[in-house]
């Protein structure tokens, strides 16, 4: 089973689809704390460490928009500016297999730079989720990076063959754009189901393809919507396959209506395999 989706990912039929569990490895280099990338660690390290109201505790978004209303917009993104540019951090061991193996298209929905990092050897794409702009319907912007410089290029620029990054809810590099609180989430989902927030080359890109979803959880409504319109047009025998060790009825439910094969087992198992088989071969 895992040759078979190693070899998917190496040939572009498997998308690898990285949640925050694909960041659990990665600590600080300074203090040696691990990086905030789901919930609840991430509601406490915007919060100075403490822990909000449990009707805030819930999500993200939901504690996001709260302080949102309270310091601003800005607040949000100087606090994952300081969080994932201003902080030297390891590197995870997946996004290295990745970036080793160099795969045609990544969707990562954390909001960190590690692939980003790790692709500075090498020209590619990098698709930035937007929320809450004025003057267009689109939800996205695309980067070119040439080697030394991102530009921003319209879809009919990009250049075919070159890897693809695509991050829906933001990083802060080229530019600092985040999808975070309730409303970004509303704005972008909408678009999204509209067909406004993945460009025309990933449409063509994404048809029959199937995912293999790391460090993903599927108990939350805000990233099933996204995932669900992101995969649209998925292999429609089998959309792909999640490792989770006790998945809940509700994700058992909600992957069997998506097509998708749970594996119960660590997706670290996984890795662990991958590496192996990349390291003989």
């Amino acid at each position: 089973m895992y040759s078979k989706l190693v070899e998917g990912i190496k040939s572009g039929k498997i998308v690898p689809y990285l949640g925050a569990g694909a960041l659990a490895d990665v600590t600080n280099v300074a203090d040696k704390t691990p990086m905030p990338a789901d919930s609840d660690s991430l509601i406490l390290a915007m919060n100075n460490g403490q822990p909000m109201a449990p009707r805030l505790m819930y999500e993200f978004p939901r504690a996001a928009m709260n302080l949102e209303n309270k310091k601003g917009r800005s607040f949000i993104t100087r606090f994952f500016n300081d969080t994932y540019l201003n902080k030297q951090w390891t590197t995870a061991k997946l996004h290295q297999w990745l970036a080793d193996i160099n795969p045609g298209w990544v969707v990562d929905i954390n909001r960190d730079t590690q692939l980003i990092d790790l692709y500075q050897n090498r020209q590619h794409i990098l698709i930035q989720g937007l929320s809450r702009v004025a003057g267009t319907d689109y939800r996205y912007k695309i980067f070119n990076f040439d080697g030394e410089t991102y530009t921003e290029i319209e879809q009919s620029k990009v250049m075919a063959g070159l890897p693809i990054l695509f991050k829906p809810l933001g990083c802060p590099v080229p530019e600092a754009n985040f999808i975070a609180s309730d409303a970004d989430f509303v704005d972008y989902i909408t678009e999204l189901m509209g067909g406004f927030a993945v460009p025309e080359f990933i449409k063509l890109y994404r048809q029959n393809k199937q995912y293999l979803f790391l460090g993903m959880r599927f108990t939350r409504d805000t990233e099933r919507m996204v995932m669900g319109d992101i995969i649209y047009a998925a292999d429609s025998e089998q959309a792909g396959w999640v490792f989770i060790e006790e998945p809940t009825d509700k994700e058992r439910r909600f992957c069997k209506l998506k097509k998708i094969q749970i594996i119960e087992a660590p997706w670290e198992s996984f890795l662990e395999a991958a590496v192996g088989e990349t390291e003989l071969a």
